[in-house]
């Protein structure tokens, strides 16, 4: 498996899509990377030799933020948000959706499984 920037990349797949597989690397980035080192679309991971896989080593350290570098800034990020108090860090702090989706409803995935509470009995004299 070719190894780009310390991460094992796809070696049976096209070179777009092995690169894609990096964090912080989506499909138009990865065409993008192989247009800029002059890499065609259509070849296999496995084909490229070290000196393509280290053109493409430093292309991107040159011009991205990814994998651990780019986890921690985003962690930082949320971080300084819930320091400074805005919106968005405090449903961040309370694991709610930060992008006004309702909540009434849905957001399971962000709150978690359901917890039922019981409803108030009526005292009667």
């Amino acid at each position: 498996m070719p190894r780009i920037l310390g991460v094992d990349i796809p070696a049976n797949k096209k070179v777009p899509y092995s690169l894609a597989a990096l964090y912080g690397i989506g499909l138009k980035r990865a065409k993008d990377i192989c247009a800029a080192c002059g890499i065609e679309l259509d070849r296999r991971a496995f084909q490229l030799n070290e000196s393509e896989l280290a053109k493409i080593a430093t292309h991107i350290e040159g011009s991205y933020v990814i994998e651990g570098n780019l986890r921690r800034e985003i962690q930082a990020n949320i971080a300084r948000f819930k320091e400074i108090g805005c919106y968005r860090g405090f449903r961040h702090a309370r694991n709610l959706p930060t992008r006004g989706q309702r909540t009434r409803t849905n957001s399971r995935t962000r709150k978690g499984k359901k917890k039922t509470v019981a409803n108030k009995k009526i005292l009667r004299k």
